[in-house]
């Protein structure tokens, strides 16, 4: 279940123009939500065993049929968060949509910063680029957080970081930089940052959380 409010009070905006309670567009494409889940996170791993939790969410996204590019450990508005970025295929089945995320989980609940881009007329210029420069044999490589981590759609060396330069007008470049320009703008209620901290739901308290009537309805400009 997924309520309409959120814990985020603030972030920076700017290019961004409101189309609807928690929903930004900006003038290329881009899709930037925020979201509130009052459920207890369904993350496989504890945040502070992140090769474990890198690995589960790998595995996880594969058996969906997508991708996970990359996810990492970090902070949002100084509590930990999971970071991560995805490839799924449009539901026309022309070309992918990437998805870049941060989650904040707590206890019982957890709230998530999303930007999202898709390819549009011209698919697959990146990765027809890399793959005639780095060659056939270099391009597809195993999954870095697991040997095991098959189906869905394949790793390969074009969606890594280190080629964005050369495409800066493509999807995949533009969700990674907007998250990473917005993220550090984010500002949590106190009644969230306030909240027992996240254990998988195997060790989990059996006592609920207390009730939560502080959130706001959507997030403003910090």
């Amino acid at each position: 279940m997924m309520s309409a409010m959120t814990a985020i009070t603030g972030m920076d905006l700017t290019g961004f123009t409101e189309r609807e309670p928690g929903v930004w567009t900006d003038e290329r494409g881009l899709v930037l939500s925020v979201h509130f889940f009052d459920l207890v996170p369904d993350l496989p791993a504890p945040l502070d065993r992140p090769e474990e939790l890198r690995h589960a969410l790998a595995r996880s996204v594969a058996a969906a049929g997508a991708g996970l590019i990359e996810a990492g450990c970090g902070e949002v508005g100084s509590l930990p968060a999971v970071r991560q970025l995805v490839k799924v295929r449009r539901p026309d089945g022309h070309g992918q949509v990437f998805i870049g995320s941060w989650t904040v989980p707590r206890a019982g609940c957890s709230t998530v910063v999303k930007v999202q881009a898709g390819e549009g007329a011209m698919t697959r210029l990146r990765e027809a680029v890399v793959l005639d420069r780095v060659g056939p044999d270099r391009y597809f490589t195993p999954h870095p957080y697991g040997p095991d981590v098959t189906g869905g759609l394949p790793h390969h060396v074009a969606d890594g970081e280190e080629w964005d330069a050369q495409f800066p007008d493509h999807p995949l470049t533009q969700v990674r930089a907007a998250l990473a320009r917005i993220t550090p703008t984010v500002v949590l209620h106190d009644g969230f940052t306030s909240l027992p901290p996240f254990v998988p739901e195997a060790a989990a308290p059996a006592e609920p959380p207390a009730p939560r009537r502080w959130f706001r309805r959507r997030g403003r400009n910090a």
